[in-house]
């Protein structure tokens, strides 16, 4: 899909988008389509996904947003070889600088998936296939959640020993329950779309892609009919409390994973992923 932009009035979108295509001519009215294009969330996706989403939030004509993934998933999250290059030494260095040189970085990539929570329009979810760390990281932040039957989802960060810094552990606080959050955060377990449903984080599973794309655009052109003044006070209002809380929570885990990231069960993750084994996890 292809960036298109329609009429005078819409906003400005970035001039080259290398991990998200944004469309505003879609089957719905008023509704616009932002696609993730790549694999995973290397660092282009979190520099382009504040700037899309300020961009078609200031667009009168787009009244609800659409986020899709692409090639039968949503996304594999983080891409962690991309961003390990990115910030060379600086992951695993335990002087103070390189700590915060780290915190600055999380607080980033944060304030990346924060755009889109912050957003004033409303956006659905339509998650196909694999949604992974950084995926369900963004499918949070989206007011909700619709997903095909061939959904996967996995709050997969405690398996690369790392505690999940995104907004997961924040924002599924008022989606799921305590104890199904807790399941999904300390087990790292893959679920299906059947019992992500169960536990209400995702609103409906449909049969197929085809059936998952036309509710998803059927609900967001629900959302989009209504007064569009009243849709941005619904979520300002809902969000009265969930913002502040969110964001402490979010400074405290990117405080906690600045200082205590760094450890010979990290290197273990990585190296025991390099060789397609599990990890034998220490505490050290």
């Amino acid at each position: 899909m292809t960036t298109s932009v329609a009429g005078s009035s819409a906003a400005a979108l970035p001039e080259h988008l290398e991990s998200l295509a944004v469309s505003r001519e879609t089957p719905t009215a008023h509704v616009a389509e932002v696609s993730m294009t790549a694999r995973a969330m290397a660092p282009a996706f979190f520099a382009e996904l504040p700037a899309v989403m300020r961009a078609l939030d200031a667009d009168p004509e787009v009244r609800a947003i659409v986020v899709t993934g692409a090639e039968g998933r949503f996304s594999y999250g983080l891409d962690l070889r991309a961003a390990t290059e990115s910030l060379g030494s600086v992951l695993t260095d335990p002087t103070a600088g390189a700590r915060e040189e780290f915190l600055r970085h999380v607080r980033d990539l944060q304030a990346a998936i924060t755009a889109v929570a912050d957003c004033r329009t409303p956006i659905v979810a339509a998650i196909q296939g694999w949604c992974i760390g950084g995926g369900v990281d963004l499918a949070t932040a989206c007011d909700v959640r619709l997903a095909g039957a061939d959904a996967v989802f996995s709050v997969r960060e405690v398996r690369m020993a790392m505690v999940a810094d995104l907004g997961s552990l924040q924002r599924l606080v008022g989606i799921i329950g305590d104890g199904a959050l807790r399941e999904l955060a300390l087990t790292g377990a893959d679920v299906d779309a059947a019992h992500a449903e169960r536990i209400g984080l995702v609103n409906r599973v449909l049969d197929d892609e085809e059936a998952l794309r036309a509710a998803a655009f059927e609900l967001a052109g629900a959302m989009a009919k209504n007064s569009p003044l009243v849709t941005r006070g619904i979520k300002d209002v809902l969000d009265a409390e969930r913002g502040p809380r969110v964001e402490a929570g979010l400074r405290y885990v990117a405080a906690w994973n600045a200082a205590f990231l760094p450890s010979a069960d990290l290197a273990e993750a990585f190296t025991a992923f390099g060789e397609r084994r599990e990890p034998h996890f220490t505490g050290r």
